[in-house]
């Protein structure tokens, strides 16, 4: 618990804030990947209220294909949720029972046909902590090798080759707002300024 606790924090203050109490819920959707539950409900406050929730059964996973030179490996899929077209990098689910490194290092090679000598954690996050539970893990992908594609039967891909400063502009501009995507860019920038990478890819990035 404490290693997940920022500097300003402690495990003893923690252990005496109030939390949420479910008095009773039901479920009113389920599929395979996401379940949506009703919650009666007692907020931090003590008072009672209604609380909608999605639970996921799986945890989402994206990586960052970074070549030496500085560019990255992007896909580009229409969106059914915003009816939009999105540039992401490779990403997916990763069920319960699954490392999250295996699924990333599948939905790199199924959705690029990449293979990479060399993988990374660089972050953790909750994807929207308001309404569900699903948690991301970010990984950095370089080393990378071709291959062949995989895609899902319901995926139509495009791919793209892009210089990271060109990316992390878009990202900037609103014009890449994949959530993964961005918080990864984001992410490699800081590591690249602050000598968190090797230097001939700290040069490529911030070049």
């Amino acid at each position: 618990m404490t290693d997940l606790l920022p500097p300003w924090d402690d495990e003893a203050t923690a252990a005496q804030r109030a939390t949420w109490k479910s008095l009773r819920h039901q479920v009113v959707f389920e599929n395979p990947w996401i379940r949506i539950e009703s919650h009666d409900v007692v907020a931090p406050t003590g008072r009672e209220c209604h609380y909608g929730l999605v639970r996921f059964a799986n945890r989402a996973v994206g990586v960052l294909p970074l070549f030496d030179d500085g560019t990255v490996a992007l896909v580009g899929q229409a969106r059914f949720a915003l009816g939009t077209f999105s540039w992401e990098m490779p990403e997916g689910g990763v069920p319960e029972g699954e490392d999250t490194l295996d699924g990333a290092k599948r939905e790199l090679r199924e959705e690029t046909g990449y293979r990479a000598d060399t993988w990374q954690e660089i972050l953790r996050f909750d994807m929207s902590n308001s309404v569900t539970d699903e948690v991301a893990v970010l990984y950095l992908a370089t080393g990378l090798k071709p291959g062949d594609v995989e895609p899902d039967e319901t995926e139509n891909l495009f791919a793209a080759r892009v210089p990271f400063s060109q990316l992390l502009k878009a990202v900037i501009m609103g014009q890449v707002r994949d959530g993964l995507t961005v918080a990864s860019v984001l992410r490699v920038h800081h590591m690249a300024v602050s000598g968190e990478l090797p230097p001939h890819l700290a040069e490529a990035v911030l070049r």
